[in-house]
């Protein structure tokens, strides 16, 4: 089975990597072809467009790092909804809006070509081991279908509903993850504005129950002011104006999070949007922020 893949960032050439290393030829196209040396040298075929990554493939996944990216090299100029065959699947794992991913399955469907949203839980990390948990939206045979690929990727795939269940369930997840953290930087700030030791307010408060588990995994880059990107700060903001956005689709109320998104979006400019999304207790630790 040939398998396209578009997208090889921190997520995507993990993801990729791992197809490969399980015996699947691949063909691959990213905008920086440097990204995909490291495949290139194993055997995979480069595309020089969208299109043809999609030709003669079964399987397109991609992960993009948002739904303009995703709807650019899709329908753009040379899109890959060109070149994908009749009957392949489309297996979105980029991390967009629900109503992006029901927009994006019409499309396919009238190309005759299956769509699933297939965002991912898990990071940097879990990419690498083969440890995500898919999140899908669509059709439960199509994911079936799929399924083997997934399992080479990750460590289970959930089908959450039709299409746009996935997209809905990965910004649900990630709106808690950055309220999370947010809630712990500013606890934690203000405890050692009050005199307490960075590590034992961390000691403490990691080991309540009010504390979300997730966090003793950053607890490191907060102790060793270290934030090399695992989840970019950058990608986490869009996150929470993806959730912002499908609330007011909705007509629900999200007062929380779109007070977290400009913090976050205030820690961008300054010049934080490529360091890890932990670095927003930097951004609230510095005095002259």
């Amino acid at each position: 089975m040939k398998i396209g893949f578009i997208g090889l960032g921190i997520m995507g050439s993990r993801m990729a990597a791992n197809l490969q290393n399980a015996g699947y030829d691949l063909k691959v196209y990213n905008r920086t072809k440097s990204k995909a040396q490291h495949l290139l040298k194993q055997g995979a075929e480069w595309a020089n467009t969208p299109s043809e990554a999609a030709e003669d493939v079964q399987v397109l996944f991609t992960m993009l790092e948002n739904p303009q990216v995703v709807e650019e090299l899709a329908t753009g100029d040379n899109g890959f909804l060109e070149g994908l065959p009749e009957n392949a699947i489309w297996v979105d794992s980029s991390t967009v809006n629900p109503s992006f991913s029901e927009k994006m399955a019409k499309l396919a469907t009238q190309k005759n070509i299956r769509f699933l949203d297939a965002p991912v839980s898990g990071s940097k990390a879990a990419a690498a081991d083969a440890q995500l948990l898919f999140l899908v939206g669509g059709e439960q045979q199509d994911l079936e279908e799929v399924k083997s690929l997934l399992d080479k990727m990750g460590k289970d795939a959930i089908h959450v509903g039709p299409h746009g269940k996935g997209s809905a369930m990965k910004i649900m997840i990630n709106q808690l993850l950055g309220q999370s953290m947010l809630a712990f930087s500013e606890s934690l700030n203000l405890g050692m504005a009050m005199g307490i030791d960075k590590k034992t307010g961390m000691d403490i408060l990691l080991k309540t129950p009010v504390t979300a588990p997730i966090l003793d995994v950053f607890r490191s880059r907060i102790e060793e002011n270290n934030y090399e990107p695992n989840f970019p700060l950058k990608h986490l903001q869009k996150d929470l104006h993806l959730f912002t956005e499908t609330a007011y689709e909705y007509g629900q109320p999200s007062p929380l999070t779109n007070a977290a998104k400009e913090v976050y979006g205030l820690a961008k400019h300054k010049n934080m949007a490529d360091l890890d999304f932990s670095a927003v207790f930097k951004y609230l630790n510095e005095k002259d922020s």
